[in-house]
C-alpha cells in the first residue's frame, strides 16, 4: 500500500508543471525589462547581452538604420554621455508571438534625451521590437522607434 502511495505520489509531481514556468510572453517580457534596466543605467554590458549578436540587427535611430550589434553598442555608448531614460507605459505592452522563435513587441515609451551639457528633450515614441529566441535565452533583434504625438494628460 504504501509503495502505490508513494508511485502515485511521485507521478502527480511529474505530471504537474512548477507554477514558475514562464510562458514565451513573460520569458520576452523580460528580455523587455532587462533591455529599459541596462538602457536606465546607462549599462552597456547588460544592453550587449540582451542584444542579438549579429550583423543583420537592426536600430533605426533617428532616421538612420544602424546595423549590427557592435555599431549599435558603439552608438547606444555615446549616446550614454548625456541624457538617457526610457519608461515604458506598461499597461499598454503587447508581445506577438510569430513563430515558436520569432517574437515582436509593442509599448509606448516617454523618452527622455539629451546631449551632453543640453537640456534634455520629452519624446513619446512607439517602441517596436523583434526578439528572437536563442540557446541562451530570447535576444532584440531589432528596434524600431516611431515618433508618436505626444499625449496631453
Amino acid at each position: 500500500m504504501r509503495r502505490v502511495f508513494l508511485q502515485v505520489i511521485l507521478l502527480a509531481a511529474v505530471n504537474v508543471a512548477p507554477a514558475s514556468a514562464a510562458t514565451p510572453p513573460d520569458e520576452v517580457r523580460a528580455t523587455f525589462d532587462r533591455f529599459v534596466a541596462a538602457q536606465n543605467a546607462h549599462d552597456v554590458k547588460a544592453l550587449e547581452s540582451v542584444l542579438l549578436d549579429s550583423p543583420q540587427f537592426l536600430w533605426i535611430t533617428r532616421g538612420a538604420p544602424v546595423w549590427g550589434r557592435a555599431q549599435a553598442l558603439k552608438k547606444f555608448e555615446a549616446n550614454y554621455a548625456g541624457t538617457w531614460h526610457l519608461e515604458p507605459d506598461a499597461g499598454e505592452f503587447r508581445v506577438v508571438i510569430l513563430q515558436p522563435k520569432l517574437a515582436q513587441i509593442f509599448v509606448p515609451i516617454e523618452f527622455t534625451i539629451g546631449s551632453p551639457g543640453q537640456p534634455p528633450q520629452d519624446l513619446r515614441v512607439l517602441m517596436n521590437q523583434v526578439l528572437v529566441k536563442s540557446k541562451s535565452g530570447w535576444k532584440v533583434a531589432s528596434i524600431l522607434p516611431i515618433p508618436a504625438p505626444t499625449q496631453t494628460k
